[in-house]
């Protein structure tokens, strides 16, 4: 199994020019590989493949000298990316997309990271010493605020939206750490007027992080239309508009976490509904507060931190679990605005979204019995 550590690193003034001009490397080299591949399909009719690409990295370099200022498997690791996107340009079109999304060319500033395959060639960690040695760039301060665990395998390093610089380490750990047993078990329905509703009982508010920030990011963006394309000063205003967005994602972020933690270290079965998101949110009136909420991110959390803690995490199908009486079964059918739940059959009567919250338990119970 895998998992990933993210530190943030602070490179001072001549390590970020460096960093700065390794990214625009990788830049040229993404749209030369992806113009390589179009025009021979184009002009010849033939599909260019990684390793042919590959081959032609050492006749590159001749050409550019520049080049030779990145690690080798970095530049690799660009023709990898390449390959990438045009495996999924190709399964979208299998899928019969209609607009499949044909791989695009990287602008300047629209190339962000780049990644060293194999570590600890070209990157190495020396968390004694809090510094980063990067080839060609040198020892980077680096803030580690919890060991890495297991054998680092991947480090890619990351210039962010605001300009700050994060690298990312994927290790192999050879098995998960199970959490004791606590003998409970939850079943949990997320919503927009409450975040988490919990079988137990409890529930989560809904922080609503991106509504709390909207009036500064409308004042930021009105700020940054007035200003003049090409400008010091729209780089600014952007930079503002972009910080925005980040505080936002960062307290989403902290919020799922901690709530997610929670919850995996409190139950050893924990059910949850099988949400098509992107579906949802075609809805445009609940669009923006679907997204606010960030139930995949949460679903995501659960599971992956369920399965480290060696919890059972069920993901179930969310048919009906409104609409079911959770004590008798009834059927019956309630708008988005009946917030409570009355069965006129056993003459129960509870809240929409604890009602639900206990029917996700008994079908979590059911999968996992049958499993």
């Amino acid at each position: 199994m895998c998992k990933t550590f993210t530190y943030r690193l602070y490179p001072n003034k001549q390590q970020q020019r460096l960093l700065e001009r390794q990214l625009e490397e990788c830049r040229w080299l993404y749209n030369h590989l992806l113009a390589e591949r179009r025009d021979a399909w184009e002009q010849r009719g033939e599909s260019v493949r990684l390793y042919d690409q590959h081959a032609t990295l050492p006749a590159l370099k001749a050409e550019r000298p520049s080049l030779a200022g990145v690690q080798s498997q970095v530049l690799q690791n660009v023709a990898v990316r390449i390959d990438l996107a045009f495996q999924a340009f190709f399964r979208r079109v299998k899928a019969g997309e209609k607009e499949p999304g044909y791989p695009r060319f990287r602008g300047e500033g629209r190339y962000d990271s780049f990644t060293f395959p194999q570590v600890p060639v070209g990157c190495h960690l020396d968390a004694e010493a809090r510094r980063l040695r990067i080839m060609n760039v040198g020892l980077v301060k680096i803030i580690v605020h919890r060991p890495l665990e297991g054998t680092p395998k991947t480090a890619t390093i990351r210039r962010g939206s605001t300009g700050k610089w994060s690298v990312s380490f994927s290790c192999e750990c050879a098995e998960p750490f199970p959490l004791p047993e606590t003998g409970r078990q939850v079943g949990i329905d997320v919503g927009l007027t409450t975040f988490a509703t919990l079988s137990t009982g409890d529930e989560v508010a809904n922080p609503r992080f991106f509504r709390q920030e909207e009036k500064a990011l409308a004042k930021a963006q009105r700020r940054l239309s007035k200003a003049e394309k090409g400008t010091p000063e729209r780089a600014k205003r952007r930079h503002v508009v972009a910080r925005v967005y980040e505080r936002t994602r960062w307290r989403r972020g902290d919020f799922v976490h901690q709530h997610s933690r929670r919850i995996v270290n409190s139950f050893d079965l924990i059910a949850v509904e099988d949400l098509a998101v992107n579906r949802m949110v075609h809805n445009h009136c609940l669009a923006k507060s679907i997204h606010d909420a960030a139930w995949s991110q949460f679903a995501d959390l659960l599971s992956y931190k369920a399965a480290w803690a060696g919890r059972s995490y069920v993901a179930v199908n969310p048919a009906y679990t409104s609409q079911d009486c959770s004590q008798c079964g009834h059927r019956q059918t309630l708008s988005l605005s009946d917030r409570t739940y009355t069965c006129p059959c056993c003459g129960v009567v509870l809240d929409r979204d604890f009602n639900a919250s206990l029917n996700i338990l008994r079908l979590g119970q059911q999968s996992l019995a049958s499993a």
